[in-house]
């Protein structure tokens, strides 16, 4: 029995005509439950917000860092986070020092060609293992996926050696690492694959019934229809030189024009001068991140549906 003045949440009500006994939710029940959803969604946005603090952290620190004068303050790390001068000297010397934008300018170039080639490249494989039958498909796939789980400095000494035999190292750093980017960007092709494969095969038909080649086929028809992927893979090679350190201070070793902005960074900062180079270092790495930044914001809705749509079928 209940209590008096206490409002159930549910009724139990008997259905004289079908001779069954039914339950019927009061309004109590409704705003219990509606209560419940909006504590778990309270705890959600909590953590969310709790996780995007300490992600967004090290950045707004890195940021504030490069507003800091290395004339009025040190110029090295400090126990503080804002700064007390805001200024932009670390700014004005980078402008003004012609290495940092050369560095800049080399890795740009880089980015370009490599987003150029190797989205051409990752399309064209993922076009071919999509759409064509042919002998040995399977196995080069496996073979493909078998080396890929190889981590990429294991070829480095190797790589260096041959670059060094073409004269692209040092001085012709930067159309090495053109080369090295590119030359194995179609064993990526696993993603676009699988935005391939949910594009209906019909279609290729229809239009070789119409008399379409494979190459007006993969232009005219799939390409129109594969935006998201295509600028995932753009996105995607062209972030890909910005933070390489390790493979690209090997190959322009010792020649400090032909370094990248990674490399050209961190050589500031592994000097004997580092208390004068850390925040020059910080307004250097915001530069770094803008165009990166920026293309995202505006791409961001093409390169989630482009990693959904190519997650979808293998």
């Amino acid at each position: 029995m209940a209590k008096e003045n206490e409002i159930p949440e549910v009724d139990i009500v008997v259905d004289e005509t079908a001779g069954v006994i039914r339950e019927v939710k009061t309004e109590e029940h409704f705003r219990s439950k509606k209560a419940h959803e909006n504590r778990v969604n309270r705890t959600i946005y909590v953590i969310l917000i709790i996780m995007s603090v300490v992600w967004l952290a090290p950045f707004v620190f890195l940021v504030l860092q490069s507003f800091r004068s290395y004339l009025t303050e040190n110029g090295g790390m400090v126990n503080y986070v804002i700064p007390k001068h805001f200024s932009l000297d670390n700014y004005r010397y980078l402008f003004e020092d012609g290495l940092f934008f050369k560095w800049y300018g080399n890795t740009l170039i880089i980015a370009l060609f490599n987003a150029v080639i190797s989205t051409f490249m990752v399309l064209c494989v993922s076009y071919a293992l999509s759409r064509l039958r042919f002998k040995g498909r399977k196995l080069f796939m496996n073979v493909v996926l078998v080396l890929g789980m190889f981590p990429g400095f294991l070829t480095m000494i190797a790589l260096y050696f041959l670059l060094k035999q073409l004269g692209l190292t040092q001085e012709g750093a930067i159309p090495g690492l053109i080369l090295i980017y590119t030359a194995s960007s179609g064993m990526g092709y696993y993603i676009s694959k699988g935005f391939f494969d949910t594009i209906p095969k019909s279609l290729d038909e229809s239009a070789r019934i119409d008399g379409a080649t494979r190459l007006q086929v993969f232009y005219k028809i799939i390409m129109p229809l594969s935006k998201p992927i295509v600028i995932y893979t753009v996105l995607m090679a062209f972030m890909a030189p910005w933070g390489d350190y390790v493979f690209a201070s090997y190959v322009a070793f010792g020649k400090s024009e032909s370094y990248n902005v990674a490399v050209g960074l961190y050589r500031w900062v592994n000097t004997a001068d580092y208390q004068g180079y850390f925040t020059r270092f910080c307004a250097g790495g915001v530069l770094v991140a803008i165009p990166i930044t920026v293309l995202f914001m505006f791409l961001q809705k093409y390169y989630v549906e482009g990693v959904t749509g190519g997650a979808v079928k293998g």
